[in-house]
């Protein structure tokens, strides 16, 4: 893949308002996403973060705004002006819902991350089969390559969907919620491969998650969304302060860095300061 220089946004989302219908559900938002960094998308139920990021997809069409991609030199190239498989050899996304094909095997399933690099009837793509084994191999779902998806629990189903992502091999990846159905062993390792993307490959990862304490291990920045504002754009420890997300999740959270330096959350509810004698009793 061919990436910008490195201090150039692969992906842009500038004066974004996104809609539904009468009323916007974004207003006025922006999101660049950058070589070799993750950025997470945070932020309540109904905030904007995942049609967002489906609006940097071109999946969603602005009202008002623009999505760009590096063009030649310092040029910016409206998104919207690429084909849909210019577009998919720079931009991939794993949403948070999709069909299950009836009858397909993993590996098949896998491989239509192939589509934008092939020619027509499938040719041209000699790299293809190397790239999809790597993708199942990496996903951990290369054991089930002869599977029908069919048969897959909804974490398994969740991982063949990433690896089919992997193997789009794009310079961009957009991943809503990757780590939902997964078990806590496979959310883990989700996140080694996001971080894996951005270190290693030099992808420039956009990602909306739930879990405050994991978007703060794996972000380089955190933009935190409420009401579909951007109301704060920077490092884990300058967003997840616990002024600012007790006002935007409308519940007391405290915020601590354990002791290899990472930042935590604590939300606090009725029952959290209960001492454990007392629930006992």
């Amino acid at each position: 893949m061919t990436l910008p220089r490195p201090d150039a946004p692969t992906l842009t989302g500038t004066a974004l308002t996104l809609g539904y219908g009468a009323d916007p559900v974004v207003r006025d938002a922006g999101v660049a996403l950058h070589p070799g960094a993750v950025t997470v998308l945070i932020g309540p139920n109904g905030s904007g973060k995942s049609t967002l990021l489906r609006a940097l997809a071109r999946l969603h069409r602005p009202e008002s705004g623009s999505v760009t991609v590096p063009g030649v030199g310092d040029a910016e190239v409206d998104a919207r002006a690429l084909s849909a498989k210019e577009f998919a050899r720079r931009v991939s996304m794993l949403t948070q819902s999709r069909p299950t094909p009836g009858g397909v095997r993993v590996r098949d399933v896998v491989g239509y991350g192939r589509h934008p690099h092939r020619g027509r009837f499938g040719s041209g793509d000699p790299e293809g089969p190397a790239v999809v084994e790597r993708a199942m191999r990496l996903t951990g779902v290369a054991a089930m390559a002869a599977r029908p998806v069919g048969e897959l629990s909804g974490g398994e189903l969740q991982r063949v969907w990433l690896a089919t992502c992997f193997a789009q091999d794009t310079g961009v990846m957009l991943l809503d919620e990757p780590t939902t159905f997964l078990d806590l062993r496979y959310q883990i390792e989700t996140l080694d491969l996001v971080r894996d993307l951005a270190d290693e490959h030099g992808v420039a990862v956009g990602v909306v998650l739930h879990d405050l304490d994991q978007a703060a291990a794996v972000a380089d920045r955190i933009v935190l969304l409420s009401r579909g504002v951007v109301r704060a754009d920077g490092r884990p420890d300058e967003v997840l302060t616990p002024e600012l997300l007790t006002e935007v999740y409308g519940l007391r959270i405290e915020v601590y860095s354990d002791e290899s330096g990472h930042v935590r959350t604590r939300p606090i509810g009725r029952h959290t300061t209960r001492s454990r004698t007392a629930r006992s009793a």
